[in-house]
């Protein structure tokens, strides 16, 4: 099965809806942030692993809790999957930071603050 095969995007977004379930349901881990999102998820094609992309709304401090929360709890995490899915394995989850989203408004918010800068410049020149 190649990596982009239509089943292996099936995969990805099944898992993705399900961990994002059992993430915002059924884990009762304090360290969790609540405002957790899965935002994408990569299943190898011998459905042996899992590569789970976390975003996190909120400080530094609360988006390393979360990921060691996430990685203690990934033992029970797995066996709900293996119970909501029907897969011939069940992945090993690996949870990685996604700053993507963060990164994404930061650049957005200096490209504004440089539109600002530029504007008020070309005012000033025209008087």
């Amino acid at each position: 099965m190649r990596k982009n095969s239509i089943k292996n995007t099936r995969i990805n977004g099944e898992v993705q809806k399900e961990l994002s379930s059992i993430i915002r349901g059924e884990i009762k881990d304090p360290r969790i942030h609540p405002m957790t999102s899965v935002m994408a998820v990569e299943v190898a094609p011998d459905l042996k692993t899992c590569r789970a992309y976390i975003s996190v709304l909120g400080n530094q401090e609360a988006k390393e809790a979360t990921i060691r929360g996430l990685n203690s709890a990934e033992g029970y995490i797995r066996r709900q999957l293996a119970r909501n899915l029907n897969l011939r394995n069940t992945p090993e989850i690996r949870f990685i930071l996604d700053e993507s989203i963060e990164y994404g408004v930061n650049m957005s918010k200096l490209i504004d603050d440089v539109a600002k800068r530029d504007a008020s410049l070309g005012k000033s020149e025209e008087e």
